[in-house]
């Protein structure tokens, strides 16, 4: 079935392609297998634990269609671990699916509008990313207006969306998704200064009425400058609105976040590269319990972004969650060393919290709410990464985590004295193989 189908699609953009000698043709595809092997990823393993070891794989098939006023862009994807079905298999386990699929019409050079599933990327995938690490990646279901020259960008896009075609209103229950989004980015170049506004509306089915959506907003700026060998980023966003939790007056619960960092880098001879950052993502105190306190989520949601890029590959922070965390301070030292087809990279991270985190063994001894220390514990990531002739991307890496008391008590990985477990070792390699074949561009 799978064969039939691809050989349709290829008769049917080749005849595109020769009726419209004016228009472009592309068919590529991508395979991406990853072998792991995690050992306290994502949360310290606790010692009766066993470490995982897997193949994940990515396989894609890319259809590009462009024209003087269209341009069309599908993606088929398949993800899935290797063994998880029977030799003999007579279903598919509904692995694959349409991770893209839109259209843009070109009203003039500069402006277009584009609909349909697509990803959405913006700036460094701090708040709206393509999460291209994880092997399913992020698409939207939207609506963008797009407005492009020289040195300015402008987009606004929209998205609603449901579960099912019914006659009736209903509640929206897709998991992992939203019922509205509305957003504007702007972006302007400016000699070596790049500067971006993004405002984002998110909206969430409230808990209490399927005709009511709760929405949250995040504004702020990434503002880039760039002149060799110097690169500085700065990023500060604010986030306010209404969260899907109620108080105990029967009232949504408050938003008010923010996320702030700095990433500095010196470049000697395009070769080696050394960077400093600092990131402040706000967290809510646990050891503050009065009404007042607790009716606001302080504790900011990156939203869309791609989190495996920030705060450490382990991915302690943000990829398996963020709701009512004590947030996050990171220092990052980056080192980075390219040549030819070869690129190195070490990073450390030290982490703090935010704010305060509860001592549990504490409170149950004497009902008191104190502090934990704010050392989160510290990181190393080592990324290796070869070209092999003809394109093929050879990707390793090795992560190894430096547990604290503090984070083995926030996950709640303890000792028999209730204290959180330092003895654990926490650590994490993959490698992964990128094969992105072009099959047809004419």
């Amino acid at each position: 079935m799978k064969t039939k189908l691809k050989s349709v699609m290829l008769t049917v953009l080749s005849a595109l392609a020769v009726f419209n000698t004016k228009a472009q043709l592309t068919i590529s595809g991508e395979i991406r297998p990853r072998f792991e092997y995690r050992h306290g990823y994502a949360s310290p393993i606790d010692t009766l634990q066993k470490s995982s070891q897997f193949i994940q794989q990515r396989t894609r098939l890319n259809f590009g269609y462009k024209s003087e006023k269209i341009k069309i862009g599908l993606t088929l994807q398949d993800v899935r671990v290797w063994g998880n079905q029977s030799q003999l298999n007579s279903s598919d386990a509904n692995t694959y699916g349409l991770h893209e699929g839109w259209a843009e019409y070109f009203f003039t050079k500069k402006l277009s509008m584009k609909m349909g599933r697509q990803e959405l990327s913006y700036d460094d995938e701090r708040i709206m990313g393509a999460v291209g690490w994880a092997q399913q990646a992020r698409s939207h279901d939207a609506f963008i207006l797009k407005y492009t020259d020289s040195t300015w960008a402008i987009h606004g896009g929209v998205a609603y969306n449901q579960d099912k075609i019914n006659n009736t209103a209903n509640s929206y229950t897709t998991a992992s998704s939203y019922k509205e989004m509305q957003y504007l980015w702007l972006n302007k170049q400016i000699k070596n200064i790049k500067v971006s506004l993004l405002g984002l509306n998110v909206g969430q089915q409230s808990p209490i009425g399927i005709n009511s959506t709760r929405y949250i907003t995040t504004a702020g700026t990434r503002i880039e400058y760039k002149t060799k060998p110097f690169f500085v980023g700065l990023n500060f966003y604010y986030q306010n609105g209404d969260d899907i939790t109620t108080t105990t007056e029967g009232k949504p619960k408050k938003v008010n976040a923010l996320l702030g960092g700095i990433d500095l880098a010196y470049t000697i001879k395009e070769k080696f590269t050394i960077g400093l950052g600092y990131e402040y993502i706000s967290g809510q105190s646990k050891t503050d319990t009065s009404r007042a306190y607790n009716n606001i989520n302080r504790a900011f949601n990156p939203v869309f972004g791609t989190n495996h890029k920030f705060n450490g590959y382990m991915d302690y922070y943000y990829v398996s969650g963020h709701f009512n965390n004590v947030g996050l301070q990171d220092i990052i030292l980056r080192l980075n060393y390219k040549q030819k087809a070869w690129n190195v990279s070490l990073d450390f991270h030290q982490f703090m919290a935010a704010a305060n985190a509860l001592d549990t063994k504490e409170l149950a001894k004497t009902g008191q709410y104190k502090a934990l220390d704010s050392n989160l514990g510290s990181e190393i990531d080592f990324t290796l990464v070869y070209t092999l002739p003809g394109g093929v991307a050879v990707t390793g890496g090795y992560s190894h985590y430096l547990t604290s008391n503090t984070i083995a008590t926030i996950k709640n990985v303890k000792d028999y004295k209730g204290d959180g477990r330092t003895n654990l070792i926490s650590n994490w390699a993959y490698i992964m193989v990128t094969f992105k074949p072009t099959f047809l561009n004419k």
